[in-house]
């Protein structure tokens, strides 16, 4: 049985919010919460990407709650993404009906490699412009784009996106949780 956007708000008001859930080919996907390490560095990107996106008004930058209805109708939530302030002029109150410029996953302990990137692969088949793949543990991370090989990139490298946004610079070692 093919489910809905309805059956998925359903299901989701049901849970109290307690859960992530995404809508994948008419099927409910319950999503494990990431770990703290994860969810850290996804916010320190999020914090980072909107820190100088926000003063420019280039567009919305949002975390995990966030979800989008694809063009394919799955209902997806990136750990962050951004969308251009030009197709996106207003919060919508539910899910955005359109796929982000940019998206991210950050691999959380319970994750597999190849399901997150099979996530930012299908992302980008919809739309998206950038997929970015992070790795807290091994610290690395990885930009996927349609129909062209991923770049890595690690600690002593600086992350730009020239393509999406011009200037902006994020070196790696600045994402990993620090030690006190």
């Amino acid at each position: 049985m093919n489910l809905t956007v309805t059956d998925l708000e359903r299901v989701q008001a049901k849970l109290d919010g307690d859960y992530r859930i995404e809508l994948v080919n008419g099927d409910i996907v319950v999503m494990s919460p990431s770990g703290y390490e994860s969810d850290e560095v996804a916010f320190e990107f999020g914090r980072q990407l909107g820190n100088w996106i926000r003063p420019r008004q280039l567009g919305r930058v949002t975390g995990a709650g966030a979800g989008f209805i694809l063009p394919n109708s799955d209902t997806r939530a990136p750990d962050v993404s951004f969308v251009w302030a030009e197709r996106l002029r207003r919060s919508p109150r539910g899910f955005a009906e359109l796929a982000p410029d940019l998206m991210v996953e950050v691999k959380s302990p319970s994750d597999s490699l190849i399901a997150l990137r099979t996530k930012i692969d299908r992302f980008l088949e919809q739309g998206t412009l950038v997929g970015i793949l992070i790795h807290p543990e091994q610290r690395w991370l990885e930009v996927r784009r349609l129909g062209q090989e991923p770049i890595q990139l690690k600690d002593g490298d600086i992350l730009t996106l020239p393509d999406l946004f011009p200037d902006w610079q994020l070196p790696i070692a600045e994402l990993w949780s620090p030690v006190f």
